[in-house]
């Protein structure tokens, strides 16, 4: 069975063709980095205007590189949420245009689904798992007994891991997006200044970045306002290790409690060396018979693989759905 697949929830562009869930014929993403870059951020209107203009060229190279025709698809999946809602509607409307013109079903995704069920092209899903999904606009625990069924066990309560990790980066001067900047100079750097671990020790799975992000501006603007220089490469690998250790602790005790087979890292931050390697460590030494899985670079971040991947979950066939289909920027996992 195959699906064209279109993703742009924020600010990539991209398309793919996927075989029965859980085979990449293709995966085209075209990148915004360089449009944002100078504005230290993803601007809305800029999403979308790059949207239109590559979305078509997207889709026909997804096609040609997996050699199909559109006769030869089953069915068209799309993210309709949660996201941009500019940069959306133009994946929505670009999907049900060729779900109409080709008379093939609709199938609507959830992005979150989509990061999660991007490990499905890596490993096959053993249930019950545990998906921990770290991006620059979710930071959540999901617990999973089935396809289809997400209990989100604990999510932050501000910032996302992500988000805090932009706007760091932008306090110490290094481009957007910062985390991959941070996590790089955390290799190099030392723990030295000791930044909190919120809600560490508390008896849930929520967690929360504001405080982390608070205290490392005014660690810096402190030390601007004295005339000292602090290592960056220092300050790094400081809020680097109390982000990651705060993960991993929560993601390893809610793995024991739910007795789970499999743990799962997903999401665009999941790209980070220090919270792949942390998890790794973790998962090996305090959850025997667990396994890790933990998709490559090149499915962290958004992408239409995923969301090809997705939308088969557990129906043998795609379900149809009406062409009234609209972007839901705030839409929720359907939870069972």
């Amino acid at each position: 069975m195959l699906i064209l697949s279109v993703e742009t929830s924020c600010d990539e562009t991209s398309a793919a063709v996927i075989q029965d869930g859980n085979k990449i014929l293709s995966n085209i993403v075209a990148s915004q980095i360089n449009s944002h870059q100078r504005f230290g951020g993803v601007v809305p209107e800029i999403a979308s205007r790059h949207h239109v203009e590559y979305i078509t060229l997207i889709i026909e190279e997804a096609m040609k590189e997996a050699e199909v025709d559109f006769d030869d698809l089953d069915g068209v999946a799309v993210t309709e949420g949660p996201g941009l809602v500019g940069a959306l509607l133009v994946g929505v409307n670009a999907a049900k245009a060729i779900a109409f013109a080709h008379n093939l079903p609709l199938i609507p995704v959830n992005h979150i689904a989509g990061h999660i069920y991007a490990n499905q092209l890596m490993e096959p899903l053993e249930f019950p798992l545990l998906a921990l999904v770290v991006s620059g606009g979710h930071t959540e625990l999901i617990y999973m007994k089935e396809h289809g069924s997400f209990e989100v066990i604990g999510e932050t309560r501000d910032d996302a891991a992500g988000e805090a990790y932009d706007k760091i980066g932008r306090v110490i001067g290094v481009p957007y997006p910062g985390g991959k900047h941070i996590d790089e100079m955390a290799q190099v750097g030392e723990d030295t200044f000791d930044f909190p671990r919120a809600m560490i020790h508390e008896d849930n799975y929520d967690f929360s970045f504001s405080g982390l992000k608070s205290s490392f501006i005014n660690t810096v603007h402190n030390a601007n306002q004295k005339g000292e220089t602090l290592d960056k490469n220092n300050l790094a690998a400081s809020f680097q290790n109390a982000v990651v250790e705060v993960l991993v602790d929560k993601t390893i005790r809610a793995a024991k409690e739910y007795e789970v087979k499999q743990v799962m890292l997903a999401g665009g931050v999941a790209a980070n060396t220090g919270l792949r390697e942390g998890l790794k460590e973790a998962v090996a030494e305090e959850l025997e018979g667990v396994q890790l899985v933990i998709p490559p670079l090149s499915l962290t971040g958004d992408n239409a693989a995923m969301i090809g991947a997705a939308a088969f979950l557990d129906r043998e066939e795609p379900q149809n759905i009406d062409l009234a289909l609209n972007a839901q920027p705030g839409l929720m996992l359907n939870l069972v």
